[in-house]
C-alpha cells in the first residue's frame, strides 16, 4: 500500500502540471491588464514597466513557469514609483490584480470560512445519507424508502440557490430564526457568540448539506440492495449470524467500496457548488473570492484558485483507491 501511494502521488507531479500548463493557458487568452484598475494618473511608460516587471513581455513558456514559481515563492519584491509615490508588491509573489495584495494570502484568509461552511455541510450530508440509505434498502418500498426517494428526487432537482432563497425567506424573513447573512467578522468568545455562530451556519450548511446528502443516499442504497442478495450474505445468515451482524459488519463493508468513490471525488465538486451558496449567504470564502476575481478580470486569482480545485480532486481520486483497499481485503496494490 506504501509503495502504491508513493507511486500515485509521483505520477500526481506530471499531472498537476499539466492540469495547471491548461489552465494557464486557457485563462491567459483572456483580455486582461494587471493595470487597468491603477489610477489614470500613471503615465503609460510606468504602466509598461509594471507589466514587463510581472513578465507580460516574456515568452508564453516563460510567462508559464514565472507563474508556478509565483504560486509557492513567499517573500516578495517590491518596486517603488518614487515619482508618483506608489509603491508595487511585484515581481515574486502572485498578485491580485484587483486588490494588489499576494493571492495567496486572500486565500489563506477566505479558506477558513470555506472549511466552516462546506466541510460542516459534507460531514452533515454524509451522516444523514449513509443511515438512511442503509434503511431505504433494507426496507425497500417501504413508507421510509419512498419519503428518502421523494426527498433524495428534491435534493437532485432544486438548485442550491432557489433552495438558499427559500430557506432565508422562510428561516429568517419570516421567522426570524437565524441571520440570512453570515458574519464573516464574528469572533467565538464566549457561549453566546458560539450559539451565534452555530445559527448563522445552520443555513448555508443545510443548503448543501441536502444537495450532498440526495446523491450519496441514492447510491448508499444502490450498493445495499446489490450485496443483501450476494450468496456470501445468505451464508453469514445460514451460520447463525444475527440480522444487525449481517447488514452492518458484512454488506455495509462491502457496500460502502463504490460509496466512498462518490463521498472522495465529489467532495472537490462541493467547493465548486459552494459558490453560488457563499454569494447566497454572503459568506466570504473561496467562491465568493473566484466570483469577484472573474466578474473583475483578476486573472492570478482566477488561475490560483482553480488550481486548487484541480489539486483537490487528484489528492481525492488518490484518497479513494488507498481506501479501496482498507475496505476490501481482495484488493492488493503492493
Amino acid at each position: 500500500m506504501l509503495t502504491y501511494t508513493i507511486r500515485r502521488l509521483l505520477l500526481a507531479i506530471p499531472t498537476l502540471l499539466f492540469i495547471s500548463f491548461v489552465i494557464f493557458a486557457v485563462i491567459k487568452l483572456s483580455p486582461s491588464d494587471p493595470t487597468a484598475n491603477l489610477p489614470l494618473t500613471i503615465p503609460p511608460e510606468v504602466r509598461e514597466k509594471i507589466r514587463e516587471s510581472l513578465g507580460f513581455n516574456e515568452p508564453f513558456i516563460v510567462q508559464f513557469f514565472l507563474w508556478l514559481k509565483q504560486l509557492v515563492v513567499t517573500e516578495p519584491k517590491v518596486w517603488m514609483n518614487n515619482a508618483f509615490g506608489t509603491e508595487f508588491e511585484i515581481g515574486q509573489r502572485m498578485i491580485s490584480y484587483q486588490t494588489r495584495s499576494p493571492v495567496l494570502d486572500l486565500i489563506v484568509q477566505r479558506i477558513p470560512q470555506t472549511l466552516w461552511v462546506v466541510g460542516t455541510s459534507y460531514v452533515v450530508g454524509v451522516l444523514i445519507a449513509v443511515p438512511i440509505g442503509i434503511i431505504s434498502a433494507y426496507k425497500q418500498y417501504s413508507v421510509f424508502d419512498q419519503i428518502g426517494t421523494f426527498i433524495a428526487m428534491i435534493g437532485f432537482s432544486v438548485p442550491t440557490f432557489f433552495t438558499g432563497v427559500l430557506m432565508i425567506l422562510f428561516f429568517s424573513v419570516n421567522l426570524g430564526w437565524f441571520p440570512s447573512i453570515y458574519d464573516t467578522t464574528h469572533v467565538v468568545e464566549d457561549w453566546s457568540s458560539f450559539l451565534f455562530q452555530v445559527k448563522q451556519m445552520i443555513m448555508p450548511t443545510m443548503v448543501l448539506a441536502l444537495f450532498n446528502a440526495a446523491q450519496i443516499s441514492r447510491y448508499m442504497r444502490s450498493s445495499m440492495l446489490d450485496n443483501l442478495t450476494q450468496d456470501y450474505v445468505r451464508t453469514a445468515r445460514a451460520k447463525g449470524l444475527t440480522e444487525k451482524t449481517v447488514v452492518l459488519v458484512h454488506v455495509l463493508r462491502n457496500s460502502m467500496i463504490p460509496v466512498v468513490t462518490v463521498i472522495a471525488l465529489n467532495l472537490p465538486s462541493v467547493f465548486g457548488g459552494a459558490l453560488i451558496t457563499e454569494q447566497v449567504f454572503q459568506v466570504n470564502g473561496l467562491g465568493q473570492l473566484l466570483i469577484l476575481a472573474i466578474q473583475g478580470g483578476d486573472v492570478p486569482t482566477v488561475q490560483t484558485v482553480t488550481v486548487i480545485f484541480a489539486v483537490l480532486i487528484v489528492l481525492f481520486n488518490l484518497i479513494a483507491d488507498v481506501l479501496y483497499g482498507v475496505l476490501d481485503p481482495r484488493i492488493r496494490y503492493d
